[in-house]
């Protein structure tokens, strides 16, 4: 397996089996991971020195405007895909595995959580992992101590409110808080306001 043919298993949501060629992948490619964020977060870096250990990470461009504050861990790397002027603070993790497309604009407080990985229910089967990707939109703020859990889509706009559970997706231009995340309120913008 490569890593064209084991993105393409996990990004049509297909079961990675305990054991099986996927699985063992994977933990080739967390090795790589493992290494990158090490050298990421155990010494001071510049912030195009980030960008670029960004790069590396996750195997494709990272605009300029991109900004982090390390430390920053992920177990994969491969399946993240950064929009411009995306702001992540520090201690964030990502378990990319299921896919995370952040979009433009976004900002993400300190120690969120983006997993997209569930293992199976059944005992017999717990070690099988069923990836579903988070998609975030743009200009969205997620607060810190945040966890987004598997197949979540985040609207435009919208605000995670800090130590949120977000079991469901968000819509559009809302804030969401609580465990597990239920609606607070619109968010009503000044020009709609005028």
């Amino acid at each position: 397996m490569n890593l064209g043919e084991f993105l393409n298993h996990l990004n049509r949501g297909l079961t990675v089996a305990g054991g099986s060629e996927a699985h063992l992948f994977m933990h080739e490619v967390s090795q790589e991971a493992l290494r990158i964020t090490a050298e990421l977060n155990n010494a001071y870096h510049t912030p195009a020195e980030i960008r670029s250990l960004m790069a590396r990470l996750t195997g494709k461009p990272i605009d300029p405007s991109f900004a982090m504050f390390p430390p920053f861990y992920t177990d994969c790397g491969k399946n993240i895909t950064i929009g411009k002027n995306v702001f992540i603070n520090s201690g964030c993790k990502f378990q990319d595995q299921g896919g995370i497309a952040i979009g433009d604009g976004a900002l993400i407080g300190h120690n969120v959580v983006l997993a997209t990985l569930n293992h199976d229910l059944a005992p017999e089967k717990r070690s099988a992992m069923h990836p579903a990707p988070i998609v975030i939109g743009k200009n969205v703020w997620i607060g810190s101590n945040a966890t987004i859990l598997p197949g979540v889509t985040i609207g435009e706009g919208a605000i995670v409110a800090a130590g949120a559970v977000v079991t469901k997706d968000v819509l559009a231009n809302t804030i969401v808080g609580g465990v597990p995340a239920k609606l607070i309120k619109k968010i009503v913008s000044e020009e709609n306001n005028e």
